[in-house]
């Protein structure tokens, strides 16, 4: 999106400025059950999950690249998040201000990010990974919730024991609490199934069930036993600066996260105008929400695919939607934000075991088609599903990034490809396997298809045919498409170059890219293979090729003429 594209869609278009209204009112009202949920999620007070739909939201909704995108805090982050402070054993007294810290950094890597354009870092996190981690992340949500669902707080050395600890003590759950968790689950559900109260099941689940229990006196923990919540804005707090070294490594993993869930939502929800989308500039956008917000008491937060789902869902027609979701949201907190003291911790309980359960049946697909596909990548999705039980969720999501990585180097290792052009009688070059030796007295095109990566080279070298006994020869190595060329290629083409030239034969490079051209005359290899034994690419397809085969051809000439008359 340029700079021109940008401006227009910050102009309010009046035809559309009251859908954007409604859709904001509907999404802020949707903030305030998912807000105080994930919250709980992380350990903290409900109110800086409420505090992330404000400030946050509506600086990113002013500058992501992706126009309808919500960005707030979502279940991975907010248990991302969670993990972060445990692993750095984060006191009560060192709360908030440690919570915003990581906002902070969170903020700040989003941003360099951004600017470097480093957006397409998110396409080395596979989808076996991911489908792996959002499954785990979604268990987790449900693990983390038994204790508010039943009234009995679990324990265990990792989150499998706590499950084991759950069930092996039904006998100490407060039944008073299952019921009213189980009672908002299944409503949640049959209001999902509803279609008029389908987008808003969650804040109909949560009025309802908050009205019944206050009604009927119901003795379950409120939200007032864990936290007050004012009728008021977020007022302005500095993070904690002395605890970034602390959480630095865990923020990073945060950020992470954020920005890879919300990568898609650009995908899913494609702008209105027709502009196109950067990954890069959403990150910028992201990063610019969690720096105004970490001063405004927010948690992490990033694209949301559900928050945008529902203003898309209501009506929104430009990224004023999340404008007003921010302004809504600020405006009923500031008249009735401390009511939210009356939601019972048992009723976000049932509804994160309802998200919880609907994201792990979301990712099933995408699970049977990474089982299907490929045995490499069902074991990485796996092995990252299993660790969230055992390692904090901060590693898990390295964990995946690594996994990524390799699965990536593996492939790209398999897909190395070596064959050679032979000319035609009709004029086209065709491919064909390389022979196992290069034929002396004849000239050999040599092509590779791959990543261009350093790890390939010692496979190249180790396809390429032998040269032993070999002499005037004419190889010629097709570089066209190779925008760079790193050190380690370089080596091994300079030894490969010297080994054939010193067998009486002649090496040839076609196809060079100017800039490839530039580092072979700074490390000095062109002189050393001989510039005439160097041919540029030129605009038409083939040319260059064309160009080094005769050059070839008529030095085979050559050298026949010389040795006849010997």
């Amino acid at each position: 999106m340029n700079i021109k594209d940008y401006a227009l869609s910050l102009k309010p278009d009046p035809k559309n400025l009251k859908s954007d209204a409604v859709a904001g009112f509907a999404t802020g009202l949707f903030s305030i059950p998912e807000g105080m949920a994930y919250a709980q999620l992380a350990g903290v007070n409900p109110v800086y999950g409420l505090y992330s739909g404000i400030i946050a939201t509506i600086a990113a909704s002013l500058t992501t690249g992706t126009i309808l995108m919500v960005s707030t805090v979502t279940s991975a982050i907010a248990l991302s998040t969670a993990s972060v402070l445990q692993t750095a054993d984060i006191q009560d007294s060192q709360m908030p201000a440690a919570l915003f810290t990581i906002t902070f950094m969170v903020g700040v890597m989003m941003l360099a990010l951004g600017l470097l354009r480093l957006g397409s870092l998110v396409n080395f996190v596979s989808n076996a990974v991911m489908t792996g981690f959002v499954a785990a992340a979604s268990m987790l949500i449900i693990i983390g919730e038994m204790g508010d669902f039943s009234g009995y707080a679990p324990s265990g050395s990792n989150k499998l024991l706590e499950v084991v600890d759950w069930f092996s003590n039904i006998s100490q759950w407060n039944w008073m609490v299952v019921a009213v968790s189980v009672s908002s689950l299944v409503l949640m559900l049959v209001l999902k199934r509803i279609p008029k109260t389908e987008k808003l099941a969650a804040i109909f689940t949560l009025l309802i069930m908050t009205v019944v229990v206050s009604l009927l006196k119901l003795d379950v923990p409120l939200v007032s036993s864990i936290a007050t919540i004012p009728n008021s804005l977020p007022a302005p707090m500095l993070p904690a600066f002395s605890l970034i070294p602390k959480l630095a490594l865990g923020s990073l993993s945060v950020a992470l996260v954020a920005l890879v869930q919300g990568a898609g939502i650009s995908t899913a929800y494609p702008n209105p105008d027709g502009s196109r989308a950067s990954a890069s500039r959403d990150f910028i956008g992201e990063g610019i929400g969690n720096l105004l917000g970490s001063f405004f008491q927010s948690m992490g937060t990033g694209g949301s695919l559900s928050r945008t789902g529902i203003s898309v869902g209501a009506g929104t027609q430009s990224r004023w939607g999340g404008i007003f979701a921010g302004l809504w949201l600020g405006l009923i907190l500031l008249l009735f934000g401390s009511l939210a003291e009356l939601v019972p911790l048992s009723v976000i309980a049932g509804m994160l075991f309802v998200i919880g359960g609907e994201l792990i049946a979301a990712r099933l697909p995408n699970a049977r088609l990474v089982y299907t596909s490929s045995l490499g990548s069902a074991a990485a999705g796996l092995l990252t599903f299993v660790s969230a039980l055992f390692i904090p969720l901060q590693y898990t999501i390295f964990l995946g990034a690594g996994l990524s990585l390799l699965l990536y180097i593996g492939v790209s290792a398999s897909k190395i490809r070596l064959f050679q052009l032979v000319r035609g009688e009709d004029g086209y070059w065709q491919e064909q396997d390389l022979p196992q030796t290069f034929p002396s007295n004849q000239a050999t095109v040599v092509a590779y298809e791959g990543a261009n990566f350093f790890a390939e080279v010692p496979a190249i070298i180790g396809k390429m045919p032998s040269l032993e006994g070999v002499s005037h020869a004419v190889i010629i190595w097709r570089l066209r498409g190779a925008e760079e060329i790193h050190s380690t290629f370089l080596k091994q083409l300079s030894l490969f170059a010297q080994k054939a030239q010193a067998g009486a034969n002649r090496f040839m490079l076609e196809g060079v890219e100017p800039h490839v051209m530039t580092t072979l005359e700074k490390t000095g290899i062109l002189d050393a293979l001989g510039r005439d034994n160097v041919f540029p690419v030129q605009p038409g397809m083939g040319q260059a090729l064309d160009s080094a085969w005769q050059e070839g051809q008529a030095w085979l000439a050559a050298k026949s003429r010389q040795t006849k008359e010997e």
